[in-house]
């Protein structure tokens, strides 16, 4: 555990230009999303009908506020993307609820995450506030 701990702070220290140019990147990336939103069309083998599969909304800000994944008959499911009030666009999710078929609501998932910017924990959340599950994430460097 020691060790991990101390390679973790070398890596903080030592990739810190790599960490910066990744945001960096992340921020040009989702430059390029401002207001766009993506449509998925599915055609089935055989046919030349095709069926919305999936809808992706971004803000004007490039982050992705809504996922939308449809199945022949209409909306299968519905995530909606919340981040910080007033946050710029480096800033992490900090909620996510999913809907069902008939939109309601049917999970709420809120993120914690490490200085580093990797994900911390999930925790899972029934529709009328109670906690679900917890879901904790272990970041792992080699060696």
């Amino acid at each position: 555990m020691k060790r991990l701990v101390v390679i973790l702070a070398l890596l903080a220290v030592g990739l810190g230009g790599f960490a910066q140019s990744v945001s960096e990147a992340t921020v040009v990336k989702r430059e390029n999303r401002k207001g766009m939103t993506i449509k998925e069309w599915n055609t089935m083998a055989g046919s030349k009908r095709a069926f919305l599969d999936h809808v992706t909304v971004y803000d004007e800000m490039g982050r992705k506020i809504e996922e939308i994944e449809y199945a022949s008959y209409g909306q299968k499911s519905r995530v909606v993307s919340e981040y910080p009030p007033n946050s710029d666009v480096t800033a992490k999710v900090v909620r996510e609820i999913e809907y069902n078929d008939r939109d309601k609501v049917v999970r709420i998932r809120k993120f914690e995450y490490n200085e580093d910017g990797t994900k911390k924990r999930q925790l899972n959340y029934y529709p009328n506030g109670k906690l679900e599950s917890v879901k904790t994430f272990e970041v792992i460097y080699k060696d």
